[in-house]
């Protein structure tokens, strides 16, 4: 049983009902790395009035996103280092709708804040835009972030299929991802998981129903950015003391 089929009875929401009902650019996010098993094992006693998000008829579309960073891995080490305040900037293409968008993420304590844009371009041409630059440095600027977006460069590209939930009452949501792959902008070098997926439930300061049931099966939240954890595994010799011990068991 994969995760599609667990959802798969579940009644569906299209992705446009999800963003007027919990959009949650500004939430709490907790991230669990699952077996595949007990992904399955979650997801079938799922509360009942939870939807899953279809979007162009698929429910675990695909998704491909490009991180932008410094030089010197700003974005990489805010993470690694734990500081308090941590950002992102990434393009992320929705492939069976074939849309895209520019986001920020930033990050402060518990609490992290999305802002996008719809982007037309790739990854690379985010850095030869003054538009692109310009919104790029509004969000990070506004966080109390700054950072020279000129030097912005490609760093990881993911791929990964999603199911997306809104739980019940409206008042959060999760995403499934699996098949999660890193590879390098040149795609030299790659790293999958195929025996694990990131479950990450996405609500208010209150713990979601979700929260609740994968607590009961013994699952705590991991200090995980996909980002993070992929560069880590392509260059190791980066600082990745905070994931060693995920790294280690994942390797083993």
């Amino acid at each position: 049983m994969s995760a599609v089929d667990a959802v798969a009875k579940l009644a569906t929401v299209t992705l446009d009902e999800l963003n007027e009902t919990a959009s949650l650019q500004t939430r709490v996010d907790r991230k669990y790395v699952l077996t595949v098993a007990d992904a399955e094992a979650i997801l079938v006693g799922l509360p009942a009035g939870t939807r899953v998000v279809d979007v162009a008829g698929e429910l675990s579309p695909l998704y491909r996103s490009t991180y932008l960073d410094t030089p010197g891995l700003d974005a990489y080490l805010t993470s690694a280092h734990r500081r308090r305040l941590r950002w992102k900037v990434r393009t992320r293409t929705y492939v069976a709708s074939n849309t895209s968008f520019l986001e920020v993420k930033t990050r402060h304590r518990t609490q992290t804040v999305k802002q996008r844009t719809p982007w037309a371009g790739g990854s690379a041409s985010v850095v030869g835009d003054t538009e692109g630059r310009g919104y790029v440095a509004a969000q990070l600027r506004g966080a109390g972030i700054h950072v020279d977006v000129s030097s912005l460069v490609p760093t990881l590209r993911t791929r990964y299929r999603r199911v997306t939930l809104l739980m019940p009452g409206g008042d959060a949501r999760a995403t499934v991802d699996s098949g999660l792959t890193w590879t390098t902008p040149t795609d030299d070098q790659a790293q999958t998981w195929t025996g694990h997926v990131v479950l990450e439930t996405k609500s208010g300061a209150a713990p979601s129903a979700l929260d609740r049931l994968l607590w009961q099966a013994g699952h705590r939240p991991q200090p995980l950015s996909k980002y993070a954890v992929g560069l880590a595994q392509l260059q190791p010799d980066l600082p990745h003391n905070r994931w060693h011990r995920l790294l280690a068991a994942h390797a083993a």
